[in-house]
């Protein structure tokens, strides 16, 4: 048997927050320890318990949101794009099925590489002048 909790990347494995978001982030933090608290309660029993953590996802309450809300978003993951609902099914159908069943107890991000960490739009190279806005470097 295999449970699926769906959380959110806002949460940052509870040690980063949001703003203004205080409620949302503690209720998210609170199903990833619920989760994980399941999973080591079960486990012996055959019942794998994991989370789903997505980021930003195009649903309706981002369309709702208009254009700029989800530019926006899809610039704040380094894939510079916005998640499908379909994207976070195909994770939650992958660790139901047998291909995970050694999976239990784990947090997985559909977040385009935001909990990977930051990738900034410009960086700078040791001994070289940091390149102008929109300005390609050729690599070495």
């Amino acid at each position: 048997m295999a449970l699926v909790s769906l959380a959110s990347v806002a949460r940052r494995s509870g040690v980063n927050g949001t703003a203004n978001l205080a409620a949302y982030v503690a209720g998210k933090a609170g199903i990833i320890g619920m989760t994980k608290v399941a999973a080591l309660d079960y486990a012996d029993q055959g019942v794998r318990v994991n989370v789903v953590a997505p980021g930003p996802i195009l649903t309706h309450h981002l369309e709702a949101a208009g254009a700029e809300a989800q530019r926006q978003a899809g610039l704040s993951t380094p894939m510079r794009r916005t998640g499908t609902p379909a994207e976070v099914a195909q994770v939650v159908l992958w660790l139901c099925s047998e291909q995970a069943s050694f999976v239990t107890g784990a947090v997985i991000p559909v977040d385009g590489g935001q909990s990977a960490g930051n990738k900034p739009a410009q960086m700078y190279r040791q001994g070289q002048p940091m390149p102008a806005a929109g300005e390609v470097r050729a690599s070495a």
